[in-house]
């Protein structure tokens, strides 16, 4: 293997960590914000970009950084080293409540594509880049623009979701019809493509949108079944409108019992 090879156990159910265990001088690479804790012996290193094989010079670093900030990805990526002569773990929690994906990257043809924000971490010498959407359609219309995250090695990675997480394999000639916000991810081979929904009273009264992503080759797909941004939606939602009422007995009464009738 090119990427070093790591053990992980995942803890939890709805708020979910995974403790990755290393080996000495193994090491893990992770986002900003997603260290958990740690056991002695394992250093902490800032990388500039994500510590890849494939960033060989100063260019070669700066367009590997350069791609992250296209991703809406931090400049920066944390290595922690075991730098005992012991196994040592150290632990990355998901930011919001969902699932963690784990990904055997030399299981799933070296390369998966995911949600610009769906990386956690990954086995040190995994790259994680860019993948360009080929189509005008797809990059306008598809709902995470002309640009995904790629993750490529043969190591390990994880991905984190939001909601409960199905994971799917389709086969040839097979096609799956998806909101563009619950695919989490796909393997390499997978075809993406959005598809108008049609019908008059669909577009305008459907609530779903103009569009939805079509899935179809041989491979594997992660779903999401709440986005992030469908949640947090509905949290401003609340935030900037009056609430609904709580029935039509109780109404503004409910609300002055709780509080709200004295703001």
């Amino acid at each position: 293997m090119n990427n070093h090879e790591i053990d992980y156990t995942i803890f939890g159910e709805e708020m979910q960590y995974v403790e990755v265990e290393l080996d000495p001088q193994e090491s893990v690479i992770a986002e900003p914000g997603a260290f958990m804790m740690m056991q002695d012996d394992i250093s902490m290193q800032t990388l500039f970009g994500d510590g890849s094989n494939q960033q060989n010079g100063l260019l070669g670093k700066l367009f590997n950084a350069g791609k992250r900030l296209l991703v809406g990805e931090n400049l920066f990526m944390t290595a922690f080293t075991n730098q005992g002569a012991q196994k040592r773990t150290v632990s990355f929690a998901s930011p919001y409540p969902g699932k963690i994906v784990p990904l055997d990257l030399s299981q799933l043809g070296g390369k998966v594509i995911c949600q610009k924000d769906a990386f956690l971490c990954a086995a040190k010498g995994v790259s994680i880049g860019i993948e360009f959407q080929k189509k005008l359609g797809t990059g306008l219309f598809g709902g995470e623009g002309f640009i995904m995250e790629k993750i490529e090695g043969d190591g390990m990675a994880f991905l984190h979701a939001s909601g409960f997480v199905k994971e799917i394999y389709l086969t040839p000639g097979e096609t799956l019809k998806i909101d563009t916000g619950c695919i989490v991810g796909f393997t390499g081979a997978i075809n993406y493509d959005i598809q108008f929904v049609g019908g008059i009273k669909n577009t305008l009264f459907g609530g779903e949108g103009l569009f939805f992503a079509t899935l179809s080759g041989s491979g594997k797909v992660w779903i999401q079944s709440l986005p992030v941004s469908r949640l947090a939606a509905r949290i401003l939602s609340f935030g900037a409108f009056h609430r609904k009422e709580e029935g039509s007995i109780l109404g503004g009464i409910g609300n002055i019992l709780d509080g709200d009738g004295w703001k």
